[in-house]
């Protein structure tokens, strides 16, 4: 181990890593330096060839290693993008390598180290989270006499992921007030802080962690490594129970400050990456820009120039769904709430009313106690204190209100489990059910309820906003035999896409 910090400035300016690597460029990220009236600017690590940062410490290890070492081959153990730099610095040197990952790995990750190591390369998938595969991966290097790669705790190692650090200073030479890099075992934002602190000790060093995964935070504040029993998978490539001894030494000792994010403030930081670059990057890549959002806020920064390193686009597809679900809420543009309103006709166009011109999210309810309606909604909105306002005002007008936003157990499983029966398990009297088209605009729910003649009740609604040009929407209206002919002309007036589905055997089975 180097024997002071100050080492590490040589070590990282003779670093090895652009045999495999490439400068990765430093964006402007306009849309959100506009919201944020500050400059942000992206290291897009994300761009490098194995989608993320980590071959830079892998090939500038595995490239040091002797002729003898590499003979006998490499082992390493990963979450995934470790994996791949050194699968991929294996295939450029000739060398056997092992990679250990855990069972949780995302495919796309293990198909990745697959194609980037090809035959020289065998996987092995054991435990949970990257601590279970590490103690799987010393097991077999001792039985098979291999070189260990470690993912964050080697000099080496760390010297490589210093190098985005030697690049920022040299891409922007005009002040910098904070970096921004995630951190699971530490080998990042050590050695970014290492180069940083050695040349310009001015520019911020800000650490990023979930909440779910805060080793590197704990172990700061108790002053000794923390050991964490459980760690939280949505940002897989942070998921590490046990930080590094060295990356832990240099942390303590380098990094200015920590900011810790949640699974919403996440996944709205994807989807600005999204919208500032179409690029989709993975959860722990946008985990600093997550952060920086927090901080500059919380700090009211005003025209400063802030860098996020985007370490990582290894995104699981199936796991856009999730995001996409919970980014409004994230970004607090979208609030949830359970309003308990009379069930009596006209209450549901009441309560739309109350909630204004904001835009209507979600809306689920089901006909159920004959004297109360529970609904299920969400709404568009400006921000927490706008969020207050309409829980205020729902409150005032009467209507019994809960601000479900920061619920998880409203927004992972009771969003989709609104409904079911009707009353006692029987269907509502005259119910008919009808797939709508509405057009994704405000006033499109309005205008349903304005047309619907008073005296028919709604009994069942659907709706959740999925992004698209019309918003589909399930609803159950109760309307008497007599008023056929009137039903039709009220759908024909109204011109929205629709089927018909009282007859489908679902109805019967589950509504």
């Amino acid at each position: 181990m180097p024997k002071k910090t100050t080492d590490y400035l040589q070590r990282i300016l003779n670093a090895r890593v652009y045999d495999v690597a490439h400068e990765s460029a430093l964006d402007h990220a306009r849309n959100l330096s506009r919201r944020l009236h500050n400059k942000v600017l992206l290291k897009r690590e994300d761009q490098q060839p194995v989608f993320s940062f980590k071959l830079r410490g892998a090939y500038n290890k595995m490239s040091r290693l002797s002729d003898e070492e590499r003979a006998r081959g490499v082992i390493c153990a990963s979450a995934g993008n470790h994996a791949q730099g050194v699968a991929l610095s294996a295939h450029r040197l000739g060398c056997r390598a092992v990679i250990v990952m855990p069972s949780t790995t995302p495919k796309v990750k293990v198909d990745a180290v697959r194609a980037f190591g090809g035959a020289s390369v065998d996987i092995v998938l054991s435990g949970d989270s990257y601590s279970d595969a590490y103690a799987a991966a010393l097991q077999l290097q001792q039985k098979q006499d291999l070189s260990f790669v470690h993912p964050f705790d080697d000099p080496d190692v760390i010297a490589g992921q210093g190098t985005i650090g030697m690049e920022i200073l040299r891409q922007h030479q005009a002040p910098i007030h904070a970096v921004f890099c995630a951190i699971g075992g530490g080998g990042l934002v050590s050695g970014v802080a290492a180069y940083i602190k050695a040349v310009r000790p001015e520019i911020k060093v800000i650490g990023v962690q979930t909440v779910d995964s805060d080793a590197m935070l704990r172990s700061v504040r108790a002053g000794r490594r923390i050991e964490l029993t459980d760690v939280g998978l949505f940002a897989d490539g942070t998921a590490v129970k046990k930080v590094g001894e060295e990356t832990f030494r240099l942390t303590r000792e380098l990094v200015d400050d920590f900011v810790v994010v949640s699974t919403d403030e996440v996944c709205a930081a994807l989807k600005d990456m999204f919208e500032d670059t179409r690029s989709v990057l993975e959860p722990s890549g946008a985990m600093a820009v997550a952060a920086l959002k927090q901080y500059a806020a919380a700090h009211k920064l005003k025209g400063e120039t802030l860098v996020a390193i985007t370490c990582g686009a290894n995104m699981n597809f199936d796991r856009l769904r999730f995001v996409a679900e919970r980014a409004e809420v994230g970004e607090a543009r979208e609030a949830l709430f359970a309003v308990s309103i009379p069930e009596r006709p006209g209450s549901f166009r009441k309560l739309c009313a109350l909630l204004g011109t904001r835009a209507v999210t979600e809306f689920n309810y089901r006909l159920g106690d004959p004297q109360q309606a529970h609904v299920f909604v969400g709404v568009g909105v400006a921000g927490r204190d706008d969020a207050r306002r309409i829980d205020h005002a729902l409150q005032r007008a009467g209507y019994p209100t809960l601000d479900l936003t920061d619920d998880e157990l409203a927004k992972q499983h009771v969003r989709h489990l609104v409904g079911g029966r009707g009353p006692h398990g029987a269907r509502a009297p005259h119910e008919r059910l009808l797939r709508f088209d509405f057009p994704e605009r405000p006033g499109a729910l309005m205008r349903f309820l304005e047309q619907l003649k008073p005296d028919w009740n709604i009994s069942l609604f659907h709706y959740r906003n999925q992004g698209g040009d019309a918003g589909h929407v399930l609803v159950g209206i109760q309307v008497p035999p007599a008023d056929d002919q009137r039903f039709a002309q009220f759908l024909g007036a109204l011109g929205y896409s629709h089927v018909e589905e009282t007859a489908n055997p679902l109805v019967a089975l589950f509504l």
